[in-house]
């Protein structure tokens, strides 16, 4: 029996200072959320483990996450944030990468005011540190910087990318194009994977289905195939639109007709494979 693995996921003990993203309009994020509150929720979903994705863009949270995850058996790894375009990060990465659980790192692109700041000489030269480390680079952003990250990916090839939240779609206004385009060409790099991920927050929050979803899933499939997709929740933030057992059910649902291989790869292998996640259930 493969292990399902929710590919995206966040931990945080709120303040209202640390996490100006939370807005007055999603009160029910505005508290803690910790391992004891998504264990319960991964096994009335039959998930098997999880991975951590940064929040806050600290060494302090990702020190936290890492000790969170020694704790917690069914948190397989973490994406941490590290100061990838400063001078120091070649050797804060040293010390970074002895730690197991660490799969890899990410920036919120998405929120810089520049948004050729990927493309910048320090950040890119942070990227290329990464070279042997084993550690892949989560990519943050709006469908509108997808050809700016095809470019960061032509400038790193050997480097494994994974796109979060299929580069967030505009769902909510039913737009495909240019979307569709721009995914289809990022995914055109091989070194790239793609999450199917926080899609519920970006259609319709109160009368979405998984129809809405369904021809964003069609797209990502015939650019990524089952191959190079991972499946995710983005909880704590999906509980705004959807509970976790309905999300799981919807990418169940999403997958169905595919092969039992193909669905295995998408729920759960590919995660294990691209973060190089330790175990498996026989």
């Amino acid at each position: 029996m493969i292990e399902q693995i929710d590919a995206h996921h966040h931990f945080w003990r709120y303040s209202e200072a640390e996490y100006g993203w939370i807005g007055q309009d999603m009160e029910q994020l505005r508290r803690n959320f910790l391992p004891a509150d998504l264990e319960p929720e991964i096994a009335a979903a039959d998930v098997q483990g999880v991975i951590t994705v940064q929040a806050r863009q600290t060494t302090e949270e990702t020190a936290w996450l890492l000790s969170l995850a020694e704790q917690s058996s069914f948190v397989r790894g973490v994406i941490g944030w590290a100061p990838i375009a400063s001078p120091e990060f070649p050797s804060l990465l040293l010390s970074l990468v002895e730690n197991r659980k660490l799969k890899g790192l990410r920036h919120v692109l998405q929120d810089e005011p520049d948004q050729t700041y990927m493309l910048q000489p320090c950040f890119q030269r942070g990227i290329s540190s990464l070279k042997g480390t084993g550690l892949v680079y989560d990519i943050l952003i709006y469908e509108a910087q997808l050809p700016t990250a095809a470019l960061l990916v032509d400038s790193h090839p050997d480097q494994i990318f994974v796109l979060d939240h299929l580069g967030k779609p505009k769902i909510r206004d039913r737009e495909l194009s240019p979307w569709r385009e721009r995914l289809r060409e990022i995914a055109a790099r091989r070194n790239v994977y793609c999450k199917f991920s926080g899609l519920a927050t970006e259609a319709d929050w109160a009368r979405w289905t998984m129809d809405d979803l369904r021809p964003y899933f069609d797209v990502a499939l015939e650019c990524f195939g089952a191959g190079r997709l991972l499946a995710g929740s983005d909880w704590p933030v999906c509980t705004m639109v959807t509970g976790y057992q309905r999300w799981w059910q919807t990418l169940r649902e999403l997958v169905s007709a595919l092969s039992p291989d193909e669905q295995d790869g998408i729920l759960g292998r590919n995660a294990k494979r691209v973060y190089r996640l330790e175990g498996e259930l026989k």
